[in-house]
């Protein structure tokens, strides 16, 4: 089941938490020229200091007062990180530039966007982080403190300069790698989500079939007295007659339609009726036949001559579409032929896939059941979240899914479930 993906122009950060930091960032500046100019005797030039410092305040009540609640674009977001960076960079250039210990700060702001905007604008804040420093490392005030300062050496400046530009791409490439792994994981959990109860939804169709071939049943009932009553009553030649007798024939139709509804909601795929394993593959699978793909099926015990029944079970939305996921991943890809087995044994059942296709790559098979691996990704709105789904929907009834390619070629994959575990689904 294909899910929509995010919206690269919504941030997936609150404007409120922006703001939030902002204060926390503006109380700590404040207090630290204070403490310097006054507590420390250090010169500082404070009024263009204390005016860098009030031009955050200015902004946030801006920002709080506006609407500090909502989520913001991501251009937006991006801007008010790209604020944070340059006022912070002004300040430095008031304090000392490189040469002030409180320069690493810069990385803060690169951190956060790595965690939550996308890979443009954290390569965009890098930049202008990296401009900052190497603008700071030439031109700055000189670094407050009391008698006369020796200018810092050159070789000091450029060690810090590279410490803080290494600090910015490490901090921006490294962040940004993980947490786009975990928006990954995150947004492919909600796809499986997504397609169980879409899965749900359609076995619940079923209780809902029997609830209303109960509840008709008895307006039907009365329908058909009242037309047997007319019928018996009307005169000879009567022009009402062939009316009568086709509401009666309609009325004794759609009696024998509820009761077969009653008696089974959803066809062969009730939920609430055990079948042989075979079957639920074997409809699983059909749903996604297409002209071109002929399906072998193949029902067998594991062991040859082994006299141990075919396990029966309920028919569970994670198995048919997990089941499912992977057959028309197979069918997609096969030249003419999939073949899917299904065999048991007193300990285990397992469902095999075959096709003969080209087989998994390589760079796929390293990581397949990862979220957004596909070779087909943004083509016809393929996004590489059939096989997580399959595989995450297919471990919640206990079983294990393998991958590999098979010798003459073609793709080769593996369901197993211990028996015990998916009689009890």
């Amino acid at each position: 089941m294909a899910m929509m993906p995010i919206n690269d122009e919504t941030s997936r950060v609150q404007l409120r938490t922006l703001v939030l930091i902002r204060w926390v960032a503006i109380v700590g500046q404040m207090a630290t020229l204070l403490v310097v100019h006054y507590g420390l005797s250090f010169g500082l030039p404070l009024i263009a200091a204390i005016t860098t410092v009030l031009g955050s305040v200015v902004i946030n009540l801006a920002a709080q007062f506006g609407g500090g609640s909502r989520r913001i674009s991501e251009k937006g977001a991006a801007g008010y990180l790209a604020f944070d960076i340059l006022q912070l960079a002004v300040l430095l250039y008031l304090t000392g530039g490189l040469g002030n210990p409180f320069a690493f700060l810069l990385l803060a702001q690169v951190a956060i966007s790595a965690t939550v905007l996308s890979l443009r604008s954290t390569i965009i804040l890098s930049a202008l982080a990296l401009m900052a420093i190497t603008i700071l490392s030439i031109i700055h005030f000189p670094l407050p403190g009391s008698g006369i300062l020796p200018e810092l050496p050159t070789i000091y400046l450029l060690g810090v300069w590279t410490a803080l530009a290494i600090g910015i791409l490490f901090f921006a490439a490294y962040t940004w790698r993980v947490a786009q792994a975990a928006r990954a994981l995150s947004d492919g959990l909600f796809a499986t989500q997504q397609a169980l109860a879409r899965e749900q939804q359609l076995s619940a169709m079923g209780a809902i079939a029997a609830a209303a071939a109960h509840e008709l049943g008895s307006p039907l009932g009365t329908i058909a007295v009242i037309s047997r009553e007319l019928s018996r009553d009307l005169p000879e030649g009567s022009p009402l007659a062939e009316d009568v007798i086709l509401l009666r024939a309609e009325t004794d139709r759609c009696r024998d339609i509820l009761a077969a509804l009653a008696h089974n909601p959803e066809g062969d795929d009730s939920p609430f009726s055990s079948v042989p394993v075979s079957a639920i593959v074997e409809t699983a699978a059909m749903r996604h036949q297409i002209e071109r793909i002929s399906m072998m099926f193949a029902v067998a015990p594991l062991v040859e001559g082994q006299t141990c029944q075919e396990p029966t079970i309920r028919s569970a939305p994670e198995i048919i579409h997990g089941v499912g996921s992977l057959v028309q991943n197979a069918t997609q890809f096969a030249k003419t032929q999939v073949t899917i087995s299904t065999a048991w044994s007193v300990d285990h059942v397992k469902v095999s896939i075959k096709d003969d296709g080209p087989g998994f790559p390589p760079f796929v098979l390293d990581r397949i059941g990862e979220p957004y691996i596909s070779l087909r990704m943004g083509k016809s709105g393929h996004m590489g979240l059939g096989i997580f789904i399959a595989q995450t929907l297919l471990a919640r009834t206990g079983a294990e899914v393998s991958f590999e390619n098979q010798q003459g070629g073609g793709a080769f994959v593996t369901i197993q479930w211990p028996r015990a575990k998916i009689e009890s689904v």
